[in-house]
């Protein structure tokens, strides 16, 4: 896929919340842990439940007391946190509750502008209240506010808003914010890839699939010291085992014509397959042609069926072809299990 073709509109679907956002640091407000303190002595005691003697350890070996980071210090470590993390990082201690106040309250206006962009709870599709929505919960420090804020500035073609909002986004650490600002670099400026990259990457290492994509395609199609196949690969592969369809299709073809790896048809099939089942309409199209040639011709039918109603015209001129050759019952069978397919989870994120 050559970079001019990707579309703000397919590969910049918002996502408000990063990937290992759930699974993020954990934070204590208990300035020290202690079984017996002495309160004459610069150090603490700790009972050893081992034995019955008592260790001495230097003060200064104390957990830090993160009850008393400033406001602004912790309203940028949660910026981009989602509504369950910011409520459970509010319970530490009163003083992480007052100070992320802004960011619940950003929550509530990013909830509402998402109601007001998808026409959900009620509401018709509006853009404009939308955006004075995220706008409202950008300026309360939100990053998934900003992120979104950018998405609709873009939507309306105000791109250097969109980048805007992207870049400060990107500048606290979202890794959406960072992923589409790459993509948005990219779109408006086909040959200056440089900085494109650097956020891609950023987003990419903190397991962002959408920007591991995004990354091996610019390192895949570049021309000059950016191209870079064995990067692409590899970044190609942990977006594909990160549940990324595009990436999974990619890799199927890199393993099989060994570019940027050795070569294995075996694994170029078992990607495929996992693309196809997942929707990707020229996986299922590539499945269904191996399947021919190995003469599974009912599940072939079946995923040539897919691939056309999909889009792919191609298959279904191999797709008539093989039905020939088969019965009443068979076709109707194989209609059948098409009618009845459901695409596997991936992710677009």
């Amino acid at each position: 896929m050559a970079m001019a073709a990707i579309s703000p509109e397919s590969q910049m679907i918002q996502r408000t919340w990063p990937c290992n956002s759930d699974g993020g640091p954990r934070f204590t407000a208990i300035s020290f842990i202690g079984k017996h303190v002495n309160k004459n002595d610069n150090r603490r005691i700790t009972n050893n439940p081992t034995t019955n003697n008592f260790q001495i350890s230097p003060k200064n070996q104390d957990f830090a007391d993160f009850s008393q980071l400033p406001d602004d210090v912790l309203l940028k470590i949660a910026a981009n946190f989602t509504l369950p993390n910011l409520r459970a990082a509010s319970q530490v201690c009163k003083s992480w509750c007052d100070g992320l106040k802004p960011l619940r309250e950003a929550m509530l206006f990013l909830k509402n502008g998402k109601r007001f962009k998808h026409g959900r709870g009620g509401v018709k599709p509006d853009l404009n209240k939308a955006l004075e929505s995220f706008l409202k919960g950008a300026a309360l420090g939100s990053t998934l506010a900003m992120v979104d804020a950018g998405l609709v500035y873009w939507e309306m073609g105000r791109k250097e808003q969109g980048i805007a909002f992207y870049r400060k986004a990107a500048a606290l650490g979202d890794p959406a914010g960072q992923c589409n600002l790459g993509i948005c670099l990219l779109q408006v400026n086909l040959t200056d890839t440089e900085e494109a990259i650097k956020w891609l990457y950023k987003a990419s290492v903190a397991g962002y699939v959408r920007a591991q994509y995004q990354l091996a395609l610019c390192l895949h199609k570049n021309r000059g010291p950016s191209r870079n196949l064995r990067e692409a690969v590899r970044w190609f592969l942990k977006a594909a085992e990160g549940g990324y369809v595009h990436a999974m299709y990619n890799i199927a073809v890199r393993y099989s014509v060994g570019e940027g790896l050795v070569q294995s048809h075996k694994l170029a099939r078992k990607w495929m397959k996992r693309a196809a089942d997942r929707g990707h309409s020229k996986a299922q199209f590539e499945h269904g042609l191996s399947l021919f040639s190995e003469g599974n011709m009912k599940k072939a039918v079946v995923y040539l069926e897919l691939a056309t109603r999909a889009g792919e015209t191609a298959a279904d001129h191999v797709k008539y072809v093989i039905l020939q050759e088969m019965s009443t019952s068979c076709r109707d069978r194989a209609m059948l299990l098409a009618d009845n397919w459901r695409p596997l989870p991936s992710s677009s994120h």
